[in-house]
């Protein structure tokens, strides 16, 4: 098994946050265990209590937020492609694995994942951690998939959205207005605003601001300074970067800094 997809997976370890979380999306799988604490999560409308020792499953594109108390935990965010190339490799066909159960309290599911997250943070051997990465997300794909979906490449979208997607992250550096996207649409703005809602469950506009807070944040992470990063991403300015950064993690950008706490995986 080739797992080049694996490369640039983000990885997040946090302790005693006490944040609320707003509504976003990842284009990511997340996946993420608590090891203390409470966070009370959202997650297409339903809200359920992640606790300790439970696993957090949310699939590519859902809405999902939430608030924490005294929430200590580990996530990462894996492609479409990582998990549909586990699921080819178990079953033969390339599909994309959909999870219904949005909590789930599994004790091997938590410890797979918890050894899987102290090998990627102590930075072992890239077998080792791919080894563990493949007894993890087996376990998880073998025993919670509900459904699955064709790979296409877009996850969920229809074809009228898929131009509109590929312009946004085009221009995610630009000014993008309401017309500009009606008009790549070949759409009015009233329908235009109303096929991307009803597809993407959030407006052209929150989009834009989560796919501009994605972008930004893995530019830090490579190491681009905050302000750089923000500016290069479409923000007016850093501190406008700085508050809707915190809506959706719960934590300052400056967390990112903390090598210790934050990885992207090479």
């Amino acid at each position: 098994m080739n797992l080049k997809a694996l490369e640039n997976t983000y990885f997040e370890n946090i302790k005693h946050t006490n944040r609320m979380f707003s509504k976003h999306f990842h284009d990511t799988y997340t996946i993420g265990i608590t090891h203390d604490g409470l966070f009370k999560s959202t997650n297409l409308n339903k809200t359920v209590l992640s606790y300790k020792h439970s696993t957090r499953i949310i699939n590519p594109n859902e809405l999902h937020g939430g608030s924490s108390n005294a929430w200590n935990y580990t996530n990462f965010y894996p492609s479409v492609e990582l998990f549909s190339q586990i699921y080819e490799d178990m079953f033969g066909l390339k599909h994309v694995p959909l999870f219904e159960k949005h909590i789930v309290d599994d004790a091997v599911l938590y410890n797979l994942l918890l050894r899987l997250f102290r090998s990627v943070y102590a930075q072992e051997v890239q077998m080792k951690i791919e080894i563990l990465l493949i007894n993890a997300v087996s376990y998880l794909i073998k025993n919670y998939t509900h459904a699955t979906k064709e790979y296409t490449g877009f996850f969920d979208a229809p074809i009228i959205m898929n131009g509109s997607i590929e312009y946004i992250n085009d221009m995610l550096d630009s000014t993008i207005t309401l017309d500009d996207l009606a008009h790549n649409a070949q759409l009015s703005k009233y329908h235009f605003l109303r096929v991307f809602k009803k597809h993407m469950g959030i407006t052209p506009h929150n989009y834009i601001l989560n796919q501009r807070i994605y972008k930004a944040t893995k530019s830090i992470i490579e190491g681009d300074r905050a302000i750089d990063a923000s500016i290069n991403s479409g923000f007016s300015d850093q501190s406008h970067f700085n508050r809707n950064f915190k809506k959706v993690y719960g934590y300052s950008p400056k967390t990112l800094f903390n090598k210790s706490n934050i990885i992207l995986y090479k």
